[in-house]
């Protein structure tokens, strides 16, 4: 017991007193501040989807640095220590927060970039294909052409080897070419003279004739009917036109049809010998039929 009780009381008093500003040094408003602010920007950065894979480390002394801040409060630590702490824990929060940030958005170019290269090459391959389809067709109508070439080739040849036929036919006949197209002259003796009926002996070869223009439907004749000068002009065109149309009227009966013959009375004005002989009139007397070609035209129209 002492012997100043007094004394004592004072000495209690300013302990109690110092203690008190001690506890409200240590629970200031500005690290009651600082701390609230580091509590935020760790939370911030624990939020983060990415934050632990990312930012592992800065999130790890965030953490750390947080719990010194706290620790220190706790244990009535200076204020400056408290703020001096949450400062680093704000720090670190705000490290890894940027450190997010930048591997999203490398992570966003990295995209943008393998966007970017799909789009071309998927131009690049549709590129391709344009031009290998267009290479297919090239060589699909490269292939037409000369399908259609060798179509041509073979239907001239076809058309060749058809007129050298027809032509020999009609060669068999005693045609011959002349410049008017193949030509069959029948002399005089299919009439009698002066007379515009045929003689028996004409069947064989209108019937030749007639058989000819069945096998090729597609030709027509012109039957020209000539005299020699004897007589006057009008009754040799008259008798030139008669003859000329009963050799018309002989096909017609073995199945021509009138559409593919045309009957011309020529009379006297196209001799092919003189008339001042007996021979010359009688090659004079005769009947010419003129074949059109494969198509129906004569050479002449």
């Amino acid at each position: 017991m002492s012997k100043h009780p007094t004394t004592d009381l004072r000495f209690l008093g300013a302990v109690s007193t110092a203690l008190l500003l001690a506890a409200c040094a240590t629970t200031s408003p500005e690290g009651e501040s600082a701390l609230d602010q580091a509590r935020a920007a760790v939370q911030r950065l624990e939020s983060q989807p990415m934050a632990a894979q990312t930012a592992g480390k800065a999130l790890q002394d965030a953490r750390d640095a947080l719990g010194a801040a706290e620790a220190a409060q706790r244990d009535h630590q200076k204020p400056e220590e408290v703020i001096h702490l949450s400062y680093l824990a704000r720090r670190d929060a705000e490290v890894g927060e940027a450190v997010i940030a930048e591997q999203t958005a490398r992570t966003a170019m990295a995209q943008a970039q393998a966007q970017r290269e799909r789009v071309l090459l998927d131009a690049r391959e549709h590129e391709a294909n344009m031009a290998r389809q267009q290479a297919q067709q090239s060589q699909l109508s490269a292939q037409a052409s000369q399908q259609q070439a060798q179509q041509a080739e073979l239907s001239a040849q076809a058309s060749q080897e058809q007129a050298r036929e027809l032509q020999q036919q009609l060669q068999d006949m005693q045609a011959k070419q002349t410049d008017r197209g193949m030509m069959l002259t029948l002399g005089n003796v299919l009439f009698d003279t002066n007379g515009d009926t045929l003689k028996p002996g004409a069947d064989e070869l209108v019937a030749r004739l007639a058989q000819f223009l069945q096998n090729h439907p597609d030709i027509k004749v012109r039957i020209e009917g000539h005299t020699d000068s004897t007589g006057g002009d009008s009754y040799n065109q008259s008798l030139s036109e008669r003859r000329a149309e009963a050799v018309a009227l002989a096909l017609e009966a073995r199945g021509i049809t009138v559409q593919r013959i045309q009957a011309i009375g020529r009379g006297k004005a196209a001799p092919v010998a003189g008339n001042d002989t007996a021979a010359g009139r009688q090659q004079n007397r005769r009947v010419e039929i003129i074949f059109s070609d494969s198509q129906g035209q004569f050479v002449n129209g």
